[in-house]
């Protein structure tokens, strides 16, 4: 059986150098802010596998895994400005292909896009897919803290759209106000609110509103052919579909269909490494097999048990080679 996963990350010097000039000097911090800095920092740069694709193909020979699609971890900041942000974005595309054309049959790519200038990033969209062989672009958290349902950003929805590829939504940074208020306090550490802010929720919580402020906005009655991809088994809003039909039904969205309908269409979910067997069936369950892809999250998560977790699951066969690979060779043209 073949294997195909989505979420797989990277990065490279060049890169990380060109990001670095635009990073300015850092505020000021407390003693427990420098503290929680440098673990954060720990867990956030997962090691040499980030950089080393000698240690990514042993680790997909070892899991099955027989494609993976990259995409760059951050390749531009909101620090960056936008001439230099199409610029970056462009080398970082361009490495990515490298590596494409290095292992043609192991390797799939997902665009770095220069969101600070949206109509240059529909461009570098167009240049990806039709020069360079991509797949479809993978966005990170906000652009300057605005979502991406904002009019601003339309070109590059209607680019993929015209394009047949898909849009991966994934998280990022939240904006400090957003995290101060939500998510800090007083009654634990630093870090504790930081990692609750991030990982441990607050980033999920933000892609999850990034996709309802999609629908609510209207995009796929404006775009029907777009769709989305959704990590970490949709980032909590399957099992809300029920509660938003009934709350935010049509007679006040003026939509053309109801918010689940909108999501079970046009949204394919991916459990982003968290193999936990209750949410596979869960979201089977919900969304159908058809809508559910495949992603380890690479190296920030590394499991040994890719192959088993489908192949020992109460799925049927069927269900479990449309998950593998099938969906994704009909969704990523492959």
């Amino acid at each position: 059986m073949k294997i195909i996963t989505l979420e797989e990350h990277y990065s490279d010097q060049r890169i990380m150098d060109a990001n670095r000039a635009f990073q300015g000097e850092r505020p000021k911090m407390t003693p427990e802010q420098e503290e929680a800095m440098k673990f954060l920092m720990s867990r956030a740069f997962p090691g040499p596998e980030l950089l080393d694709f000698d240690a990514r193909l042993q680790y997909m020979d070892e899991n099955r895994i027989d494609m993976q699609v990259l995409s760059f971890t951050t390749p531009v900041t909101d620090a960056v400005p936008a001439q230099d942000a199409v610029r970056i974005c462009r080398q970082a595309n361009d490495i990515t292909k490298q590596h494409m054309e290095e292992h043609p049959d192991r390797f799939a790519g997902f665009a770095s896009l220069p969101m600070a200038d949206p109509k240059a990033a529909a461009e570098e969209l167009e240049r990806c897919v039709k020069d360079l062989g991509f797949v479809g672009t993978m966005l990170a958290g906000r652009q300057k803290g605005r979502f991406f349902n904002e009019a601003e950003f339309l070109p590059v929805f209607e680019k993929a759209a015209g394009l047949h590829v898909p849009v991966y939504f994934h998280p990022a940074l939240i904006p400090m106000d957003v995290q101060q208020s939500n998510y800090m306090s007083d009654a634990y550490s630093y870090i504790v609110g930081s990692e609750f802010a991030s990982a441990g929720y607050g980033w999920h919580s933000e892609v999850g509103i990034q996709i309802v402020r999609m629908i609510l906005s209207g995009i796929f009655d404006r775009l029907p052919e777009l769709n989305f991809i959704c990590g970490h088994w949709g980032e909590t809003i399957p099992c809300f579909l029920d509660r938003m039909d009934a709350i935010l039904d049509q007679s006040i969205t003026g939509l053309q269909k109801t918010i689940s309908e909108y999501y079970r269409e046009h949204v394919y979910i991916t459990p982003s490494g968290i193999l936990s067997t209750d949410q596979l069936e869960y979201i089977v369950k919900r969304m159908g097999a058809d809508h559910v892809l495949y992603a380890v999250d690479y190296p920030y998560l590394k499991p040994d048990n890719v192959y088993e977790f489908l192949t020992e699951s109460s799925l049927t066969q069927e269900e479990i080679e449309l998950i593998a690979h099938k969906n994704a060779e009909r969704l990523l043209n492959l």
